[in-house]
């Protein structure tokens, strides 16, 4: 591959942190970028490139809810020892969120070759776009917004980790999307839905990005792209972060669902007319 430059790293950084955790789709986005500045979209060390500035994304997340995060893992050390700790709603939600990551994995490693090769297709990211789109509006619609974070259960952990499943073979379906939307279905109500998102990304999403260093590094990609991007992906995607939980409190997402549409309609036409490799 062509070395990823300082300037291209920086301009994906900036595109993941942005996108990581709106339900628009941050990989969708980082192919039709790099797509944009004749980056090989499917070349291996670029796809593992993808998935470690994922990881400034996903720092973010630990600083933005550092609080959080610790009073889940204090309450699941506490649980290996106190059988009263594990009757609590912290130790039962950390322990979710494990059994949650299991699923995405196992498909992750399994169909790694294929969301490698044939799915990392533009056309692919385009018409995951649209149809998530579909998805996510009418998952605002069903649901009625009436439960809370606290009252969250198994069930609900598990069905919406498994939906990162979605994203993982259809990029550009988005994993904020297919978890926000299937939280919703739930009847959780937006700020809760989009909370347990970012909670049930953490494992993947870190996992994916150490997993990955390996082949970025050994497959051509500078170091100091890799922590140029990295970096900004951080700084950027603790602004969307902040900003998200504020929006969501006061609106629907009919704005993402929009500006998706939009987004896989031009890609196609820019695919169909030979001005984007797909």
């Amino acid at each position: 591959m062509s070395a990823i430059s300082v300037g291209q790293a920086t301009v994906l950084g900036i595109v993941e942190g942005v996108t990581e955790f709106l339900p628009v789709s941050s990989t969708g986005h980082l192919k039709i970028t790099e797509g944009l500045m004749d980056i090989p979209v499917d070349d291996k060390s670029v796809v593992a490139f993808s998935a470690v500035i994922q990881v400034g994304a996903i720092a973010a997340v630990f600083v933005y809810f550092f609080r959080d995060i610790v009073r889940f893992v204090s309450a699941l050390l506490r649980g290996i020892t106190d059988r009263e700790v594990r009757q609590h709603h912290d130790f039962k939600f950390a322990t979710w969120v494990i059994y949650a990551t299991i699923p995405i994995v196992i498909v992750g490693l399994a169909a790694k070759p294929l969301i490698e090769g044939p799915l990392a297709s533009l056309w692919v990211v385009a018409g995951s776009l649209i149809v998530g789109s579909g998805v996510m509006w009418a998952a605002d619609q069903m649901g009625r917004h009436k439960r809370g974070e606290d009252d969250t259960s198994f069930k609900d952990a598990m069905l919406v980790g498994c939906s990162q499943i979605l994203a993982l073979l259809f990029p550009g379906f988005s994993r904020s999307g297919a978890t926000m939307s299937t939280a919703l279905v739930l009847d959780l109500d937006r700020v809760a839905a989009t909370r347990l998102s970012f909670f049930l990304g953490l494992p993947a999403l870190t996992g994916a990005g150490v997993y990955e260093l390996k082949d970025a590094v050994g497959g051509g990609a500078p170091v100091l792209p890799l922590v140029v991007g990295t970096v900004v992906s951080f700084i950027v995607a603790y602004a969307s972060i902040a900003w998200l939980l504020k929006f969501v409190a006061k609106h629907s997402f009919n704005a993402f669902v929009l500006y998706r549409i939009v987004i896989g309609v031009l890609l196609f036409a820019l695919l169909g007319m030979g001005m984007l490799g797909a």
